[in-house]
């Protein structure tokens, strides 16, 4: 068996951590309005009106030019 060592070392001291932080701050919660604004359900009309133009003016012209 091994006998115990009867050279003894010094305690180490013990420092606080340097990686442990301050708790982070819980985030502000914002008020949601659940309902969009006038303006939002106006450019979401505009933006599907100005896609269908566009694909039908796509499919005209790649019809007409096809055609002949």
């Amino acid at each position: 068996m091994i006998k115990t060592s009867k050279i003894r070392r010094r305690t180490v001291e013990v420092r606080p951590s340097r990686i442990r932080r301050d708790p982070v701050a819980a985030p502000v919660e914002k008020k949601v309005n659940p309902y969009p604004t006038e303006r939002e359900i106006w450019m979401v009309v505009i933006g599907v009106v100005l896609f269908a133009i566009a694909i039908t003016a796509l499919t005209v012209g790649i019809s007409d030019v096809t055609s002949h």
